[in-house]
């Protein structure tokens, strides 16, 4: 009798922990401000940019989907924005493509002004490149949670030179590292 309590509470146990973890993945959410000033170097340092953004991420129930929004504002000409994988304070490749679409491609330069909304969309594994081309998306959320994901958006006028000013940073204008945000109550 005594070992059948015991499996029926380990039992207990197991089946609640995989429900808290369901539940957890469901309500994750990763969050960050984009700026000049996080870009490496710094983009105020030459030239100052009143562009600033902000982009939100939130896991799906089954963890194998990242629901994305990408919001900019006062930035011209955003031909490319990426997840890139490094720290704070250092420049790293490119993991996953958000803008124009996560098909590594980039779209036209010199476009004009952005505000609002310039991409949404859903990342999964199959659209991991680079160093996490061909890993499960549980791969790029490591990054995330120890701080080693960025997110980066890229200008470019059309026109060489190029950083030249505002609208004109083809390694990029503005960025934020990446950052659990909590889970949903």
């Amino acid at each position: 009798m005594h070992k059948l309590r015991r499996s029926i509470l380990i039992m207990a146990v197991v089946l609640s922990l995989a429900a808290t973890a369901t539940v957890l993945a469901d309500s994750v959410k990763y969050r960050t401000k984009l700026s000049g000033d996080e870009e490496v170097p710094p983009v105020g340092v030459v030239i100052d940019t009143h562009a600033k953004g902000k982009a939100d991420f939130k896991l799906s129930k089954d963890g194998t989907e990242l629901r994305y929004k990408l919001n900019v504002s006062k930035i011209d000409n955003v031909f490319m924005a990426h997840i890139h994988m490094a720290p704070m304070g250092v420049n790293g490749p490119i993991v996953v493509w958000l803008f124009p679409s996560t098909t590594p491609t980039p779209g036209p330069q010199g476009a004009g002004r952005f505000d609002g909304k310039i991409a949404e969309g859903t990342i999964t594994a199959a659209n991991l490149v680079g160093p996490l081309a061909g890993q499960p998306l549980s791969a790029l959320l490591d990054a995330i949670e120890a701080g080693n994901a960025y997110v980066n958006v890229h200008t470019n006028d059309g026109v060489a030179p190029t950083n030249t000013g505002p609208g004109d940073f083809p390694g990029g204008e503005i960025r934020g590292q990446l950052s659990p945000h909590g889970h949903d109550d």
